[in-house]
């Protein structure tokens, strides 16, 4: 399954799945990236990390490592 990571600039997801654990799932969760939540990658620094993502709304900065634990479905271009 595709993951956040791979995810381009300007294209749309739906979180499908946290596939991390114990604190680093609870982080991600508190950002507001949960099962079902469309996501929309916005930027990639320079050199391709951190991401930049609109979630709910608002702006949010992830790693590279985060989003490869974050399972998308749904990938599509634009918003």
């Amino acid at each position: 399954m595709a993951t956040l990571r791979d995810v381009k600039v300007g294209e749309s997801a739906t979180v499908a799945k946290l596939t991390g654990t114990g604190a680093l799932k609870r982080r991600i969760m508190d950002m507001g990236l949960t099962k079902g939540t469309r996501v929309h990658v916005r930027k990639v620094a320079p050199l391709g990390d951190p991401l930049e993502l609109t979630v709910r709304g608002y702006e949010l900065s992830i790693r590279k490592d985060e989003a490869a634990s974050i399972e998308v479905t749904n990938v599509e271009r634009g918003e």
